[in-house]
């Protein structure tokens, strides 16, 4: 079973990102910010993380650059997936390392698809 980790402070798209992705057959965790992300990722080693930019304590700019200092969490593939559209945040998320960058509104539909591509690469 893959696993995902999804950290976003906004209860309603984590719920809709949580359901989507268990009727997928996904092993879903969920962090409300980046601490709470980290914390998790030192036990759990998810196969993609879908990450939110704007959170509280640590934001997601800063908890990809703590998840590429840890060399078990190689394999992994970030996600963003945003409210910050500008070109300037899309263009720092990916020089950070991550795999994609979509923005908020977004289509879960959109977001399974980008997942799956991820993972069968």
């Amino acid at each position: 079973m893959k696993k995902i980790l999804i950290v976003d402070d906004e209860p309603n798209i984590v719920m809709s990102l949580e359901y989507t992705f268990k009727k997928n057959n996904f092993e879903v965790f969920i962090a409300r910010d980046g601490q709470e992300a980290l914390d998790i990722l030192k036990k759990q080693f998810p196969d993609i993380i879908i990450l939110d930019v704007m959170m509280p304590l640590v934001d997601g700019f800063e908890t990809l650059e703590q998840i590429k200092k840890n060399e078990q969490l190689n394999h992994c593939k970030v996600i963003f997936l945003s409210a910050k559209n500008k070109e300037s945040d899309i263009e720092k998320g990916m020089a950070l390392g991550a795999d994609a960058y979509l923005t908020k509104p977004f289509s879960i539909k959109k977001v399974v698809e980008q997942v799956n591509e991820l993972l069968e690469n």
